[in-house]
């Protein structure tokens, strides 16, 4: 043995006995941050363990390697790099005993004894499976998905999971992205609310609980702003935008304690994201004060080569770590390169301790080093509670789009004829980036309506698939439509269609299914078009051919429950679309939030393209800011959803119309279910600062607050702000608020202009 290992040995021994004992009744963690005395503690110890390791174990604790699920055994070397301090954290190791057998050899064996971390995509549920974030981002309801993360953590922590690649909260505004599924669509405000409430039911209340899993906000950033909705794309963003859009959500992110964060795929404005040290040292560590770690996407750092911003894999190591990007996921560049660069001063030993301390103060926070193994209690998966959860959220996540005649609630006198390829079809229900969801626990709309025999239904799917182009299931399919009262068309598309790497250029329902609704029109039976999509369809081509339209997004394990109990009137509809909704591709990027331009649209005198007279005069019609075909209105607008009620708001007053700087600021309005039946309600708080020194937005989601009501009940909301809550990132760089004149409204929905008030801020 050489004589520095000895030392080493030597100190970590007398370091156990005398310290240790103190230590460990003092680096217990109950919140995401640490208090002054436990972080001054915990410190002490991460500076002591990264003082007795080797250069190999610090660069070892930023590698983060998996096993390839072709591969049955563990494999040797595998375990001799664990063995030797070279892993810090797996990805995708789901056999439970390969978990137990590294996190053992990790902490008896290896020369630190310091656990690994195993990271898991545990997006929107593990078993039981949530509606796909988009949808749950629909309910406006953050208590839902708090406990939907929190079930997802309890689940996946039963497999030894400790850390999962969520929330994503990359602002999504173009639906041709298939990512936008994962996200909560296109609003900061939203989107904000959202991430504190998956961060918090994810990581509970005392991470280092054996039930929680670290966060991980993704992907920083402007990986939604991909252009062409072509995944992994540039994004383009100017500053103003960046601090007044993107970063808004990840910001709420650090200020909810996530744990850690992950580097986005794209480059930003040229720069590499997993090397961009504006984002990462400038804004995140030194303005944002995050003391978790950072962890680069799949290959990200390698990709740099192909971005054309490195010239080889060593150059990529150099970059991302002089950004302090601390773990590098499955590419080996690190590893690879570090000792050389460190040797080449290139980059400093001292910067890489820094890296390490990051991570070993997450994998303390976690209780790791207290508890490093897991209990693996199957009997909590699909519980009776996580299944009642999983449905309610469905339920909260449906919107009713459209509702002709009232056609829906259906009673239980009619014959319902359920076609289309979503109505049973467990797998796909399930939604993108479930790779622990079971369809043999799915519960379809098809199985929910047999399980109840007061409904009469007859069944045909039409096509066997989304994008199945054959007729010949359309005889059958258009028979039992004619022998019904009324048709349940579960339309979509399948799971594979939406998530990471599947954006599409053509959003109208894929396979033959418009040409099979076209053909069930013609019987003259009415149509309830239900879709399961990870994102908005455009429905120009059959819209006016069906009598009610029903977003179901997909809506996980018990979606086919939830569904049923909406159709049937058993729970009124509450969603609200978390995006603007596009009438067709073209119009694309659409969002509620835009800039009123020079010639904003006069509505009273915009002109079709079918009304332009031959030969009319060029300056005849106006110029403003419109498509000439497309119109300048989305199909339907943010904040939109219908219900089986009739909401009303009235009295909106203001405390103040001459507020001054600093001031509290409260908006009431009374609103009134004129129903008979009880019913929720979004209510939303839009505000416009009118003159800027940077051009604002038209409007912008303030607040909102979700309320039930009984049939004839009314309730008055009061939403309070700070003039703070008005402030914008300006030209000088700094985020201020200006005096001058505001507008606010109290609305159903993102175009709702009805209750409008003014007022001056001094």
């Amino acid at each position: 043995m050489d004589t520095n290992l000895k030392k080493r040995k030597s100190y970590n021994w007398l370091y156990l006995v005398c310290i240790v004992p103190y230590l460990i009744t003092s680096c217990s963690t109950k919140t995401p941050r640490d208090s002054s005395e436990k972080k001054d503690v915990l410190e002490l110890k991460i500076d002591s363990i990264v003082a007795s390791m080797s250069l190999e174990e610090k660069i070892g604790q930023t590698a983060q390697r998996g096993k390839s699920s072709r591969v049955k055994e563990l494999p040797s070397e595998l375990k001799e790099a664990v063995r030797k301090g070279e892993i810090g954290s797996f990805l995708n190791i789901m056999d439970k005993n390969d978990a137990k057998e590294l996190q053992r050899i990790a902490v008896e064996e290896s020369p630190s004894k310091i656990p690994l971390i195993f990271a898991r995509d545990v997006i929107h549920g593990f078993k039981t499976i949530f509606p796909i974030p988009l949808g749950q981002a629909a309910s406006f309801n953050p208590q839902i998905v708090k406990e939907g993360s929190r079930i997802a953590a309890t689940e996946a922590s039963t497999s030894g999971i400790r850390w999962t690649f969520a929330p994503m909260l990359d602002i999504s505004r173009d639906p041709r992205w298939g990512r936008i599924a994962e996200s909560a669509g296109e609003d900061p405000y939203l989107t904000s609310i959202m991430a504190k409430a998956y961060i918090n039911g994810f990581q509970g209340d005392d991470l280092s609980s054996p039930t929680s899993i670290a966060a991980c906000a993704k992907h920083f950033i402007g990986y939604g702003a991909a252009e062409g909705g072509r995944d992994y794309n540039t994004a383009n963003i100017n500053e103003n935008s960046l601090h007044n859009t993107y970063l808004k959500p990840f910001k709420a992110a650090v200020d909810a304690g996530s744990a850690t964060f992950m580097t986005s795929f794209n480059d930003l404005n040229g720069v590499p994201a997993s090397a961009n040290k504006y984002i990462l040292k400038d804004i995140l560590r030194d303005k944002w004060g995050f003391d978790g770690f950072v962890v680069s996407d799949w290959n990200s750092i390698i990709e740099m080569v192909n971005h054309g911003f490195a010239k080889d894999q060593k150059e990529a190591a150099k970059k991302a770590a002089n950004a302090m990007l601390d773990m590098e996921m499955t590419s080996t560049s690190y590893q690879d390169h570090m000792k050389t660069l460190i040797e080449e001063k290139k980059f400093s030993e001292k910067e890489l301790d820094v890296m390490v301390k990051n991570i070993l103060r997450i994998k303390f926070r976690l209780g790791l080093f207290d508890n490093p193994y897991f209990d693996p209690k199957d009997d909590i998966l699909y519980s009776e509670h996580h299944l009642s959860k999983a449905k309610e959220a469905a339920l909260e996540s449906t919107v009713l789009l459209k509702n002709n005649n009232n056609i829906l609630p259906i009673s239980k006198s009619k014959k319902i004829a359920i076609i289309g390829p979503l109505a049973n079809a467990p797998h796909e229900q399930l939604g993108t980036w479930t790779f622990d969801g079971e369809k043999e626990h799915t519960v379809t709309p098809l199985d929910a309506f047999k399980k109840d025999e007061s409904y009469k239904i007859l069944y045909s799917d039409g096509l066997s698939y989304s994008r199945d182009k054959s007729n010949k299931k359309f005889a059958e399919a258009i028979q039992i439509a004619r022998s019904s009262d009324v048709v349940l068309f579960f339309a979509g598309e399948e799971a594979i269609l939406s998530g990471e790497a599947h954006s599409r250029a053509n959003l109208n329902l894929p396979g033959a299914q418009e040409e099979l609704i076209n053909e069930l029109q013609k019987t003259g039976k009415p149509i309830v078009l239900v879709i399961m999509a990870g994102r908005p369809i455009t429905l120009g081509n059959i819209l006016d051919r069906v009598d009610a339209v029903v977003m179901a997004w997909h809506p996980g394990t018990m979606g086919g429950p939830a569904l049923k109990d909406i159709i049937t009137g058993v729970v009124t509809p509450s969603g609200k679309l978390p995006v603007t909704w596009p009438k067709e591709v073209g119009q694309i990027p659409m969002h509620y939030n835009h800039k009123n331009t020079g010639r904003p649209v006069i509505p009273e005198e915009f002109v079709h393209m079918d009304s332009i007279p031959i030969a009319a005069w060029q300056s005849s019609l106006g110029n403003t800011s419109h498509y000439l075909d497309a119109g300048y209105l989305p199909q339907y607008p943010f904040g939109y959803g219908l219900s089986y009620t009739n909401f009303t708001y009235s009295d909106i007053n203001i405390s103040s119309k001459t507020p001054k700087m600093g001031d509290t600021i409260t908006v009431s309005i009374k609103v009134t279910n004129n129903g008979e039946i009880k019913a929720k309600e979004t209510v939303q708080l839009y505000f416009r600062d009118m003159v800027g020194s940077l051009t604002r937005p038209i409007k912008e989601l303030l607040r909102f607050e979700k309320i039930e009501l009984a049939g004839g009940e009314s309730k008055t909301i009061d939403f309070q702000f700070s003039t703070e809550d008005l402030s914008f990132y300006g030209p000088d760089k700094k985020w201020i608020t200006e005096s001058g004149d505001f507008k606010v409204w109290v609305a159903k929905h993102a175009h709702d202009e009805t209750n409008e008030i003014e007022f001056t801020l001094e």
